[in-house]
């Protein structure tokens, strides 16, 4: 069936407490994606982030950013006080997140939350259900806190080594802690599933993302050294990225522990297994990123500076997914297959059935050379977009690529009936043969670079965009309604 979503994270919502989160703002961009004619929300990874404030860098493959907790909420259950949340600085701009500030200041209040919170019955069945990674994520996260948020493989060795008389003391001796760490997560997921369960009510489906990769100072290195390719506790033998690309001509180093794909198959990818059930019960859609990997995946060394000696190496492929399957039936999943594409990769994605990814920019080129991103040769089973979060937003895309950008007004007729750019393509998106089309908002609402969400490659600066109230509009909802209803995706 045709469709049509926007992509547009959690913390690019407005609100008053200085980042969005799953409360009323959360509530009424549905209600806007539905006037807008609108079935999907695409989201980024929700997973707690640590230096760099990235969401495909999280401490935890599995945990909730409490910073997406909804204050409100606390409020009505008498945790904290009207008071407590106006008197908070959480940075003066409205249009972006001062992350270090939201930081500090929420996890403050949810702090205050967790000392007037009663165990119930609700909790302490969460607990129990998720307790195959919440015990060892609300550990991880206390004794990170007690050595000064230092990675753990600068804690004490004992620690880092996971020596059981050593985890028992550390237990015992941060018990609070790590109940204010697993308190913090069932607000999340609570707030989380009442988020999704009104989108699903009206009509909204939620599409979630899944870093194909966990963070090297995570809960999950910590706790399952076994099934990474270590040369000792929290030290890579070998690092993730990929080679020279669109993005970079050095290659994208990233710097995650690589998955010992042999000893995970020995389980059952029994790890894998359990992060995907838990995600695609979070969300309606789970799209993954980097798909490639599971057909072939770049090892770089772990000294190097760059990612240009990285080399391809065999990943599990299909006997992965025929085991996953095999567990959780068929998965709603859009697989990420951008970069450098091996004919085997393509092979994969045709083996499991998943949809694969259209990228608008990555069509045009100075020369107008035919390629697999431009819209006339899009097939049904794919999901289309203008861009993705890591690139420019489409009017910033075409100030820096002026060459490109003229041929993208020509295929898309840009100027005609006086359309810009960025609505001519969309339209163009629309009236594509893939049967989801998904829009960053950036790109709905026209604006330029300082609205991108992620340069790859580059520290600091990044994932702060947020929409203001007045932009998200009926005018533009009208917009979206008649096209997708013009192009049958309503």
């Amino acid at each position: 069936m045709r469709s049509c979503g926007i992509l547009m994270h959690i913390t690019s919502l407005p609100s008053p407490y200085g980042i969005g989160t799953f409360g009323n703002e959360a509530e009424r961009f549905a209600d806007w994606l539905k006037s807008a004619g609108q079935s999907y929300w695409q989201v980024l990874p929700l997973g707690p982030t640590g230096y760099g404030d990235s969401p495909y860098q999280s401490f935890s493959a599995f945990a909730g950013n409490p910073l997406l907790i909804d204050l409100d909420d606390l409020v009505r259950q008498g945790l904290i006080t009207k008071e407590s949340c106006a008197a908070a600085d959480y940075g003066a701009d409205p249009s972006f997140v001062d992350f270090e500030k939201v930081t500090r200041t929420k996890m403050a209040l949810l702090s205050e939350a967790y000392t007037r919170f009663n165990e119930d019955v609700g909790y302490l069945s969460f607990v129990k259900d998720e307790a195959m990674w919440l015990e060892d994520y609300a550990l991880f996260m206390s004794v990170k806190e007690a050595n000064g948020n230092r990675p753990f493989w600068e804690w004490d060795k004992k620690l880092c080594n996971r020596d059981p008389e050593a985890m028992g003391k550390a237990a015992e001796q941060h018990v609070d802690r790590t109940g204010f760490w697993k308190f913090v997560q069932y607000v999340f997921y609570n707030q989380l599933i009442r988020l999704r369960r009104y989108c699903n009510r009206n009509g909204i489906q939620i599409i979630g993302d899944m870093p194909f990769y966990v963070a090297r100072d995570s809960a999950d290195v910590w706790a399952h050294p076994d099934i990474f390719q270590l040369q000792s506790p929290g030290v890579p033998s070998a690092v993730a990225g990929v080679p020279p690309d669109y993005f970079s001509a050095t290659g994208q180093l990233w710097g995650n522990p690589l998955y010992d794909w042999y000893a995970m198959k020995k389980e059952n990818y029994v790890w894998w297994t359990e992060r995907l059930k838990k995600s695609l019960d979070m969300y309606d859609v789970l799209r993954i990123d980097h798909f490639r990997a599971f057909d072939t995946y770049c090892s770089i060394p772990a000294a190097d500076a760059t990612a240009v000696n990285g080399k391809w190496m065999q990943g599990p492929g299909m006997d992965f997914w025929n085991r996953v399957k095999k567990q959780l039936g068929e998965p709603n999943i859009i697989a990420e297959d951008l970069g450098e594409v091996f004919d085997s990769v393509k092979q994969l994605l045709k083996d499991t059935g998943f949809p694969g990814m259209r990228v608008m920019q990555f069509g045009f080129n100075p020369k107008n050379e035919d390629n697999d991103h431009l819209p006339h040769n899009y097939v049904p089973n794919s999901v289309a977009y203008t861009g993705t979060h890591d690139n420019d937003t489409l009017m910033g895309w075409a100030k820096e690529n002026k060459a490109a950008a003229a041929v993208a007004k020509k295929y898309c007729r840009a100027g005609c009936f006086f359309a810009p750019l960025n609505k001519a393509a969309i339209k163009t998106l629309y009236a594509s043969p893939s049967e989801l089309v998904i829009v960053p908002l950036q790109d709905v609402l026209g604006l330029k670079s300082n609205a991108r969400m992620n340069t790859p490659s580059v520290l600091g600066g990044n994932w702060k965009w947020r929409a203001l109230p007045k932009q998200i509009s009926e005018k533009s909802a009208e917009w979206l309604s008649d096209l997708a209803k013009i192009y049958c995706r309503k």
